[in-house]
């Protein structure tokens, strides 16, 4: 997915306030297993993924829960350093050799700061995190595993052949085993 989509996508811009934020964006690549963004750090950068897949998760002492999975237009965004200038809670780690959007977040500020285009932008942007945050917790605390699974599978069913059953076991909040069972019994 090219930058003027995923631009487009969260708020359009003016051409010219569209060409001014392309300056501050670089096209970076990863590989596969790199971890993106990292819970002990205060992040700079946002990411927007132009190619590939990613998970973010939380570690406990003897397991990772992963509660987040991105693909092609979605943002990689460490939201606690984005705005509070804190620690984040997760690591995003690349599932895929991955190319991205990178954005510093402190330029990103800066252009907050000049135009209102840009602030309307970012608005958006943290808005549409925070309904895809709010539909995830609903839809963990009401909805059935099966049920959970079935919704998966209708609004992003590339994920389903492209990240391991494990993570995507961990993402719905379930075991491997019990994952396994509900696509037996959906067959």
């Amino acid at each position: 997915m090219d930058i003027d989509q995923i631009i487009d996508n969260i708020y359009p811009l003016p051409e010219g306030s569209k060409q001014t934020f392309k300056k501050y964006i670089s096209e970076v690549s990863f590989p596969k297993g790199y971890i993106l963004l990292r819970s002990d750090c205060i992040e700079k950068n946002i990411y927007f993924i132009k190619q590939g897949t990613v998970r973010a998760y939380a570690k406990t002492e003897d397991s990772e829960t992963t509660f987040w999975l991105g693909l092609e237009g979605d943002t990689a965004i460490s939201m606690k350093s984005y705005v509070a200038n804190q620690k984040g809670y997760e690591d995003i780690e690349l599932l895929e050799k991955s190319v991205f959007y990178e954005l510093n977040i402190r330029n990103l500020q800066n252009l907050f700061e000049q135009d209102i285009h840009f602030a309307n932008w970012g608005r958006k942007l943290v808005e549409q995190e925070l309904i895809k945050t709010e539909e995830r917790l609903i839809s963990q605390q009401f909805r059935t595993a099966k049920e959970r699974y079935k919704e998966l599978i209708k609004n992003r069913p590339d994920l389903i052949l492209r990240v391991p059953l494990g993570h995507i076991a961990s993402y719905l909040g379930i075991t491997q085993v019990s994952l396994s069972r509900i696509r037996a019994d959906l067959k």
